[in-house]
């Protein structure tokens, strides 16, 4: 599109072009009869203008020449044409193409060239500079008088009698009307004598009509002549340029001619679509000798093409202004510039500038609209954009401008309204944007608005809007930057009591202020003096001052740092409550607050009255006379409101400062004589009434309407002012939100009394009453604990809250909004705690049920039903207990607890006899059967088999049997992981291995060995040598070696009677789960019943176990105290009817200092003091001595041997009275644990002890379910680790506890024991709990509370500790009947632990 309005636009001008033409030739044709054309020899040339014409010479003419041809015409270089006469015309009308060589020159009056296309090389020239004729008629071009003055055409010719007060210029403008077409000489400066009545003579007047192109390095000029020290410089010509382009680096000038006073610029008009910018054109007023610094007035440049007119006086400096009169309004110009130290004069009573596109002033420009002596014009200006830079627009009257966009520079527009009062308004209504920066300012002396619809910004210092009054408005932001101001009234005492006159004697709040009308107009009827209307938000990083500064409609008012919005020092001058200056001394004035009284030489002079209204002030501050009117007055502070009733503020933000203060003295008082009298009283502080939705006052801000400071020797210090919140909009309840955030200064003390003179009385700060819940100037909340049910705003109003319904572990809440209702909510101390009484879930629990005894009771009482009922099932499924077996436990334990142990009596096809006739030797294992210490057995056949074996087959068998019965290290490492997490499962683990190994032991000796070491045939065919058997705890194993029946007969007798003495060792380890028992298989019942009968026997092995069971490991030596007494009391007296005795001994002592308890059988009539203490040590595992030589060698064993047996030296040894202190034993960290879990004896009432045990059982279930739930409200932490460490410890003895209960058959006690070292295990859980418990309850004591004014503090109570103590108790009681019920269980004859031996063995037949 922009190219075909480009080619239209062309062909547009390609066509006037060519009618130009056709009228230039037909106007030729015209001219014929008048002009004789001038032939190309004529003028000494080569050729004809009808094909070429070339001019070589010079041509010097004295009359005018006309040419006309339809050839072209070339200038060579050097030639001239040259007509000196003034007024002289050279008119060149050809159809072809006219070029000037280098340094060509045509010199005449008038230059017209009429062609196809025109160049002009370098140094050519067309010249008509003081050859102008005369100018046009009835026109002032040539100045009268003999004052040297310059000539004017396009701009006044300068007089050097002009100054800054008067008004003198030389020859004035014409031909404004021909602005497009200029057509006219330049005028004659003026003469100096009357022998001398000219000056330079005026410019000439050249026109190229081209119909292409114009190609032009050289020059055209039409300047003035110069007049020198005689006379003004002659006024500069017209140009005129027809042409479809314009291109070059030449020079068009029509500048003023230089002389006593300078020459006005003349006038150029280009019609070119196409004009490059390095063309040189101007038209700048001529330079004044006389008065150098006022040269002539700029000419005017005019670009018809673009309807643009451009004045300029290239930096030459004047004060001679270019009139610019009538402004077209069909069509409208596009653009305006004034530049280059141009001054433009609008001087018409009503003028309207008005142009399509901007209007520039550059570079010094300045435009003065109207008449500095009749200040009642009223000047309109219409423009795209106003640009100002450096420049400055003076407006003499009224001034209404209509911009889209204005921007200044250093630059400044001055209004005035003079004095006269029937001047209008002025209105500067800018669109989009204006932007004021570098010292920029806008400044009326009388009314001025200033309207947008986009930004205003005053950027930084010295950028400045004032008035007599001033109105910003519409505008959707406005910035005061850092440095710039906006300020109404003027500084002057006149423009400020214009404006304050009417509201000094008045306490009537306008209507204005407080419902302002909407159309944010300014007249004198308002009563503000600054009023920024209908703007969304300002931003205040300046200063904004006046008398009565009115913000209304506006969204946000932001103050920054460094900004300040200021009426202080602004208000009355005297007042309502003025300060009256008498006796000598000054009173300050009143107003808020009453002001200070004077004081001077023992003279007591009052201060002001206090007037207005404090809920809704609108007044001025008053100020202070002195003596009389010749010593001025101090002012009051002025009023800001901010905000109506029907439009408040949204949000008002102070960084800074708002202020309205009184103003100060300093200067002391004198008379007309010099002598010192009483000070001045300071003035009173203003008013701020603020209409808003939120405020911020931040730190280091102030809000102030302090008093004056009273002037020295005895001033009054002035009264405060008034500062009101209207708060508007204040949401209450749930949607409140604090309307007012103060952290800085707010201020309305009265002013400082000097040298006697009294303070002056506080001011006022108020705010709307507020709404229930709510008090105080910024409604806030009343204080938590407290509550409003009455609007107001007074404290008082606030109530305490009444404390008989608070619960101890309950406090008073914040609630948005405030408490508008006599009961307070409130809320528990912490969130833990259940509304409304703040209970724990427990206590919850508990109270649901009347309380802690009434729950007890009844948790008891339901926990008895629930015994009583598991009871009455577990008899009806399992069986009562009440009755008392006659069967021993040991017995039964031997026959039940591992039927998989087969002796060789169980082997088919071999009797018993058989097995007792047969067999030799039973070889225990050494060690515990751990897995750190496994099984194993000695190196080199003990003797009693040493002529069966073969020793070093016997040596590799060992080593065989000891790999098979040591463990994997994954079997030991899942017992360690298993001891951490779960230690019954470890000890059910570990028992299973044990298991497992025995089996695979029987397996390997049955089956997989060879049975190579044996010397007997037949058992190595038959592999019936040797058997692998255990006790029933798998603590003792052992291998039975048996004759094969083919040795010979001597040796079967000699090693059969090395039999006995023979050590049999004790079953178990002295633990809890392993207790000590004497284990008698069929074999040993059958050896032994050959000497003793097998009633004695299985009695003396159930009272022997009896008493073994209370043996514990870590207390032996005074636990095997009563089994020695109880084997010489009740065992061997009974045992040497039968010739046999037995004595307590200690067997296979390892390296780890692991040893096995058992008893040392000798039958016969041998004494243990016959034998040696050596003999007896070494033998007693490996050659059985007769019972005479260890009856005789007993009294010899010392403290020394038992020693021995610590280092591995000796392989046994027996317990006596003696021997046993020395007998070493170790104790384990878990040794405390046996007080609480040991092996009891029984005590009967067996189905009573299971009741008790289910009641305890259900008690440990509920009480642990509670203590739980208790530490579940501490901490999820806290509950998973009670329950987790150890894991399933704290719950698994509850199944574990029933499983034991309702078994059947031998595994009772078994899985009881099961039960009770889960119960035990569970005492970790409760360290743990207890351990949880006092780090949260002892951090919680060192928490201090949210606030310090707690009405009902208490510190949570400290009975958390009575569940896990009851729950301990319940688990140690627990412990004590499982081990009872154990006992009942394994003990079902109690005879047997009868003291008396006759009672003992009175149950021998049973």
């Amino acid at each position: 599109m922009i190219l075909l309005f480009r080619n239209m636009g062309y062909l547009c001008l390609c066509t006037l072009s060519v009618l130009a033409f056709i009228c230039v030739l037909c106007r030729s044709e015209a001219d014929k009869w008048l002009y004789e054309s001038a032939s190309c020899e004529d003028l000494k040339g080569v050729g004809s203008f009808n094909t070429t014409c070339f001019l070589r010479s010079d041509v010097r003419l004295n009359s005018d020449l006309s040419i006309y041809g339809t050839g072209n015409l070339e200038i060579l270089p050097h030639v001239s044409i040259v007509c000196p006469v003034e007024g002289c015309l050279i008119s060149f009308n050809l159809t072809g193409n006219v070029k000037m060589c280098q340094y060509a020159s045509i010199i005449a009056g008038s230059v017209i060239f009429s062609a196809t296309n025109f160049t002009m090389e370098n140094n050519s020239a067309i010249n008509t500079t003081a050859l102008g004729g005369p100018p046009p008629s009835q026109t002032s071009g040539t100045p009268v008088g003999y004052d040297g003055a310059g000539g004017g055409h396009g701009g006044r010719g300068a007089s050097c009698l002009k100054s800054n007060h008067t008004k003198f210029w030389g020859g004035d403008v014409y031909t404004w009307s021909t602005l497009s077409e200029p057509w006219s000489y330049g005028s004659k400066g003026g003469g100096k004598s009357s022998e001398s009545k000219f000056g330079g003579n005026g410019g000439g007047r050249v026109k190229l009509e081209v119909i292409d192109m114009i190609n032009m390095n050289g020059s055209i000029v039409a300047e003035g002549g110069d007049g020198g020290i005689k006379g003004g410089g002659g006024s500069g010509g017209s140009i005129i340029i027809h042409a479809l382009k314009l291109k070059g680096f030449g020079t068009i000038s029509a500048a003023g001619g230089r002389g006593w006073g300078g020459g006005g610029g003349g006038r150029i008009s280009f019609h070119c679509y196409s004009i490059q910018e390095d063309i040189k054109v101007t038209a700048h007023g001529g330079f004044s000798i006389g008065c150098p610094g006022n040269a002539g007035a700029a000419g005017t440049y005019f670009d018809a093409t673009l309807l643009s007119l451009r004045v300029g006086n290239d930096n030459v400096t004047t004060e001679t202004e270019t009139p610019l009169l009538v402004f077209p309004t069909s069509p409208l110009w596009s653009n305006v510039y004034v530049e280059s130290n141009a001054k433009v004069l609008v001087p018409l009573l009503w003028t309207r500038v008005q142009v399509r596109g901007q209007i520039s002033l550059l570079r010094g420009g300045s435009i003065v609209f109207g008449l500095s002596d009749y200040p009642i014009s009223e000047f309109e200006l219409v423009a795209e954009e106003l640009l100002m830079s450096d420049s400055i627009i003076k407006v003499c009257g009224a001034f209404r401008v209509a911009v889209k966009m204005l921007l200044m520079w250093n630059s400044k527009i001055e209004i005035d309204g003079g004095e006269n009062t029937i001047v209008t308004t002025s209105i500067l209504e800018v669109r989009n944007l204006v932007v004021l920066r570098e010292h920029s300012s806008i400044s009326s002396s009388t009314n001025l608005g200033v309207y947008g619809q986009g930004l205003l910004k005053l950027t930084g210092y010295g950028d400045t809007i004032k008035g007599q009054r001033l109105s910003l408005s519409l505008f959707y932001n406005v910035i005061v930057g850092p440095g710039s101001i906006l300020q109404a009234p003027l500084d002057d005492d006149s423009s400020r009591s214009m404006v304050t006159r009417t509201r000094c004697e008045s306490q009537t709040c306008p209507t204005d202020l407080i419902t302002p009308p909407d159309d944010c107009h300014v007249n004198n009827t308002l009563s503000f003096s600054l009023q920024i209307c209908r703007v969304e938000d300002l931003l205040v990083n300046g200063l904004i001052k006046g008398s009565v500064i009115h913000i209304h409609r506006a969204r946000t008012v932001i103050v920054d740092t460094n900004g300040r919005i200021t009426a202080s020092e602004f208000g009355c001058r005297k007042g309502i409550g003025k300060g009256n200056y008498s006796n000598g001394a000054g009173g300050g004035a009143g107003h808020g607050g009453r002001g200070g009284s004077g004081f001077f030489n023992g003279r007591l002079s009052e201060g002001g009255d206090m007037y207005g209204n404090a809920d809704l002030p609108c007044e001025l501050g008053s100020g202070t006379e002195g003596p009389n009117e010749s010593y001025g007055h101090l002012a009051g502070g002025g009023m800001i409101v901010m905000g109506s009733i029907q439009w408040p503020l949204l949000w008002l933000s102070i960084h800074g400062s708002l202020s309205a203060d009184g103003q100060s003295s300093n200067i002391a008082t004198r008379n007309s004589n010099g002598s010192l009298i009483g000070g001045f009283g300071g003035g009173s502080g203003g008013t701020i009434l603020i209409f808003l939705q939120s405020l911020t006052l931040s730190e280091n801000a102030t809000l102030s309407v302090v008093g004056g400071k009273g002037s020295p020797l005895g001033g009054g210090g002035g009264g405060g002012g008034r500062v009101h919140f209207h708060w508007s909009n204040i949401n209450v309840g749930g949607e409140y939100v604090p309307v007012a955030n103060i952290s800085g200064t707010l201020n309305s003390s009265g002013g400082a009394g000097d040298d006697g003179g009294h303070h002056g009385e506080d001011g006022t700060v108020t705010g709307k009453e507020c709404p229930k819940g709510l008090y105080g100037t910024f409604c806030i909340e009343c204080p938590v604990g407290t509550y409003k049910d009455v609007v107001g705003s007074n404290a008082s109003l606030c109530t305490a809250c009444s404390l008989e319904l608070l619960s101890y572990r309950a406090d008073f809440i914040y609630v948005r909004g405030g408490v508008s209702q006599p009961s307070c909510p409130y809320k528990c101390i912490s969130d833990k705690y259940r509304m409304p009484n703040c209970f724990t879930p427990l206590e919850e629990l508990i109270y649901m049920f009347g309380g802690p005894w009434l729950f007890s009771l009844l948790l008891s009482c339901i926990l008895v039903l629930l015994a009583l009922l598991l009871s009455s099932l577990r008899i009806k499924l399992v069986g009562s207990d009440c009755i008392c077996h006659s069967l021993n436990s040991i017995e039964q334990r031997s026959h039940h607890h591992l039927p998989h142990l087969l002796s060789l009596s169980e082997v088919r096809g071999t009797s018993r006899v058989e097995e007792t006739q047969s067999h030799v030797y039973r070889m225990y294992f050494m060690g515990p059967n751990t897995f750190r210490e496994p099984w194993h057995l000695p190196y080199s056949p003990p003797n009693a088999i040493i002529e069966i074996v073969y020793e070093d087959a016997f040596n590799r068998f060992i080593d065989e049997i000891n790999s098979v019965a040591a463990y994997d290290w994954w079997e030991g490492s899942v017992h360690s992981i298993l001891s951490v997490f779960a230690y019954p499962c470890s000890w059910s683990w570990k028992q299973w291995r044990r298991r497992k190994k025995i089996h695979r032991l029987q397996d390997y000796v049955k089956s997989e060995y060879d049975h190579s070491c044996l010397r007997s045939c037949r058992s190595r065919a038959l592999y019936k040598g040797m058997k692998v058997g255990a006790t029933p705890d798998l603590m003792v194993g052992y291998i039975d070696f048996f004759l094969g029946g083919d040795e010979k007969r001597v040796d079967i007798v000699r090693i059969i009677e090395k039999r006995f003495p023979m050590c049999i060792i004790f079953g178990g380890d002295g633990s809890y789960m392993a207790p000590y028992n004497l284990y008698s298989d069929t074999l040993l019942t059958n050896l032994l019943g050959q000497h003793v009968p097998t009633t004695v026997w299985n009695r003396l092995v159930d009272g022997l176990s009896a008493q073994l069971r209370t043996v514990r490991h870590g207390s032996i030596r005074s636990s095997l105290v009563p089994v020695i007494n109880w084997m010489n009391s009740h065992a061997n007296p009974q045992l040497e009817f039968h010739g046999v005795r037995i004595e307590l001994g200690w067997f296979q002592a390892t390296a780890s200092g692991y040893y096995q308890l058992g008893i040392l059988v000798v039958i016969g009539d041998y004494s243990f003091h016959n034998m040696s203490q050596s003999v007896l040590l070494e033998r007693s595992t490996h050659e059985y001595p007769s019972l005479k030589q260890v009856q005789h060698n007993q009294l010899y064993m010392t403290h020394a041997l038992c020693r021995r047996r610590i280092t591995g030296g000796v392989n046994g040894g027996l317990l006596n009275g003696s021997t046993l202190k020395s007998l070493d034993f170790r104790r384990d960290f878990l040794f405390p644990l046996s007080h609480i879990l040991h092996n009891t004896r029984p005590i009967g009432c067996q189905d009573t002890l299971q009741l008790f045990i289910s009641i305890m059982l259900l008690a440990d279930i509920s009480v642990t379910l509670l203590a739980l739930t208790q530490y579940y409200w501490m901490s999820l932490g806290a509950f998973l680790a009670v329950l987790l460490i150890s894991p399933l410890s704290l719950l698994s003895p509850f199944p574990a506890g029933f499983n034991a209960l309702f078994s059947k058959g031998f595994r009772r006690a078994s899985l009881a024991r099961v039960y009770a070292l889960w119960n035990v295990t569970s005492l970790s859980n409760i360290a743990v709990g207890y351990f949880c418990g006092i780090l949260y309850y002892g951090f919680s004591r060192f928490q201090l509370p949210e606030r310090a004014n707690m009405w009902n503090a208490r510190r949570e109570e400290d009975n958390w500790w009575l569940l896990p103590t009851i729950l301990l108790l319940l688990k140690l009681i627990q412990a004590r009947f499982v081990d009872w019920h154990i006992a009942n269980l394994e003990i079902r004859d109690f005879s047997l632990f009868s003291s008396d031996p006759d009672t003992f063995w009175a149950y021998e037949s049973t």
